[in-house]
């Protein structure tokens, strides 16, 4: 085993606490075909902005399935992996996180979910790329299936008339949608020698609608409370996380909350999460849905194209308040 020296720590942040942070038991946990699932997901992401979706008819033989190509994928020797890179921003990358100077104990393979671009970006699978390629388009005809099903339950409990207001943007064929696979290697040299926790993936929201999360069965997901706590998800392997996003919190007019969010890397266990970023086509324009706005109650947006927001968030440090710059401010 190889023993690596302090300065191999300085790229990286180190979580320190005086005890570990337990799991946190309060998750709320919706059961997609319960009668009163939408009333119960409007409460979670009103909450938390998180909640976990189990019955949710994604087979698990496409988890599993997909999880170990990206396993044996991961597996392979760095030069292997790094004809798969540098990500522009779909591809290969490996411990940075975009072009601003964030870093984490992560490797990863972004790809967008138009089957085009996938497949460009696939084809370093020696072994028989239409295998990956396959895996992948199977595992996200289902979790679109079930994305749409949440967004539009998610309507129906706002009690907006036109119950494809959310899930339209992600069916459209200029959808700009995304797919990631993250892989957070074990690491028990840094975490003797850092006597805490070292951060994955740093704190930060999803600039999207909504984000679906299925991972391993190892822990590193935590989530940060409204009054500023964080908390670690337990993991379950057979269901998905579901995330507000930005875009969300938005159209929203803030009843919804984009939840900030994190994974701390395991000391002796790596960890593989799978997420799906439902994206608005890039010229559609996002404003509080006036129906969600209460008599006499102005708008706490300005109003924004995708385009716009996801330049600025993507230009940004992890955990900026992206946010903050389309925030209307006292007359306007």
């Amino acid at each position: 085993m190889v023993v690596l020296s302090q300065p191999a720590l300085e790229p990286f942040s180190v979580i320190k606490t005086c005890k570990p942070i337990g799991l946190f038991s309060e998750i709320p946990v919706i059961d997609l075909t319960d009668p009163h699932a939408k009333t119960l997901i409007i409460k979670a992401c009103e909450e938390f902005g998180f909640f976990k979706l189990v019955n949710h008819g994604v087979p698990m033989e496409l988890m599993t399935k997909l999880e170990a190509l990206a396993n044996s994928f991961f597996n392979l020797p760095q030069p292997e992996k790094d004809k798969a890179g540098p990500p522009d921003p779909y591809g290969y990358g490996n411990k940075k996180i975009g072009p601003n100077g964030d870093v984490g104990w992560v490797e990863y393979l972004l790809l967008h979910t138009n089957p085009q671009i996938l497949s460009q970006k696939t084809s370093i699978f020696q072994e028989n790329p239409q295998i990956f390629r396959s895996a992948v388009e199977d595992y996200m005809l289902e979790v679109k299936r079930m994305t749409f099903e949440v967004l539009e339950l998610m309507a129906d409990g706002l009690e907006i008339e036109s119950r494809n207001v959310f899930s339209r943007l992600l069916r459209d064929d200029k959808s700009d949608s995304c797919f990631r696979l993250n892989h957070y290697p074990p690491c028990p040299e840094l975490q003797a020698l850092s006597g805490g926790n070292l951060v994955g993936f740093g704190e930060h929201t999803d600039p999207q609608i909504i984000s679906v999360l299925r991972s391993n069965n190892t822990t590193g997901l935590q989530i940060c409370l409204k009054e500023g706590t964080w908390v670690s998800v337990p993991p379950d392997q057979t269901s998905f996380f579901i995330n507000v996003g930005d875009i969300l919190q938005v159209m929203t007019n803030g009843r919804f909350t984009s939840v900030k969010h994190r994974v701390l890397a395991d000391p002796l266990k790596s960890r593989i999460s799978m997420i799906f970023f439902g994206g608005p086509p890039l010229s559609e324009k996002i404003a509080p849905l006036p129906s969600l706005m209460a008599e006499r109650e102005g708008s706490l947006y300005k109003e924004f194209t995708w385009f716009e927001y996801k330049s600025s968030a993507y230009t940004s440090r992890l955990a900026d308040h992206r946010l903050g710059l389309f925030e209307k401010t006292a007359g306007q």
